[in-house]
């Protein structure tokens, strides 16, 4: 279904990744006049989209006094307790409900808002630049309809994945929705230990900004897999080769980054309840 079909949605927190989003679906065809944000503190980047196409904004839920085809909660967590009454109101019976909170349940907003199609979305952060990773899971009530039209809106702002089990949401979260987190500190730690091995901060720094920057691009611009990619930069008896000597061995990178995804996994079941 084409972005440029919705004929109303209801953006409910416009921050980072609310604008993000929003930045996204209006670069693939949306009408900015099937919009409206409800958010009483507007975050800069859709402060400036509703500048430029001239998008509703309410600070109340309650200023909307008809419901909308598909209603997306870019709120924060902690925000979702009171944002959920306020939209009684915009969601009606057949309103598509698309939820990016992290641990706020298909049940927890089938409770507050009713049985209709309900959608849990894990994004990333790399979506404000339109190389987002999110991960949909839906409620017996969505349908395949449903399913390409949030594929649509997912998809202008980077890839997406659907899954069958409410349950994994906390592992994709502990991968891909804390992951890049993950991949800054690993920045930061290469810079610094670029500086210890004798390197100007800022060169240090600049070279492992753009060395993840490339790779990243590298592994995204081909078909090749991951470990394929490193083999091919690993020499023999090379530099690459000792230094994944260390992090590939017994108290390597793999056993850290699996107690640092368990770790995310289990706060996010925490979170959840």
């Amino acid at each position: 279904m084409p972005l440029s079909d919705i004929g109303s949605l209801v953006l409910v927190g416009a921050g980072k990744m609310g604008g993000a989003m929003l930045h996204g679906w209006l670069r693939k065809g949306m009408s900015p006049r099937a919009v409206a944000i409800v958010d009483p503190h507007i975050g800069s980047e859709a402060f400036s989209m509703l500048i430029e196409y001239s998008i509703a904004h309410h600070k109340d839920a309650a200023d909307i006094t008809e419901p909308a085809d598909v209603v997306v909660l870019a709120v924060k967590p902690q925000q979702m307790g009171e944002a959920l009454p306020a939209l009684r109101r915009v969601v009606g019976p057949t309103t598509l409900v698309v939820s990016i909170a992290a641990g706020t349940t298909l049940a927890t907003l089938a409770a507050a808002l009713g049985d209709g199609p309900i959608i849990r979305v894990m994004p990333n952060t790399p979506a404000q630049v339109g190389q987002g990773m999110s991960v949909a899971v839906g409620n017996a009530a969505v349908t395949p309809t449903h399913r390409r039209l949030v594929t649509g809106l997912l998809d202008a702002v980077g890839k997406s994945a659907w899954i069958d089990d409410e349950a994994l949401i906390d592992a994709v979260t502990g991968l891909s929705g804390s992951g890049p987190a993950y991949v800054f500190l690993m920045v930061e730690a290469l810079a610094a230990a670029g500086e210890k091995a004798g390197l100007p901060r800022d060169l240090a720094m600049l070279l492992a900004r753009q060395t993840v920057v490339g790779a990243g691009a590298l592994m995204g611009g081909v078909p090749t897999d991951a470990a394929t990619l490193r083999k091919n930069v690993t020499s023999p008896g090379g530099t690459t080769a000792a230094a994944l000597a260390v992090l590939m061995g017994e108290t390597g990178w793999q056993g850290l980054i699996d107690e640092a995804v368990a770790a995310a996994v289990r706060r996010s079941r925490e979170l959840a309840g």
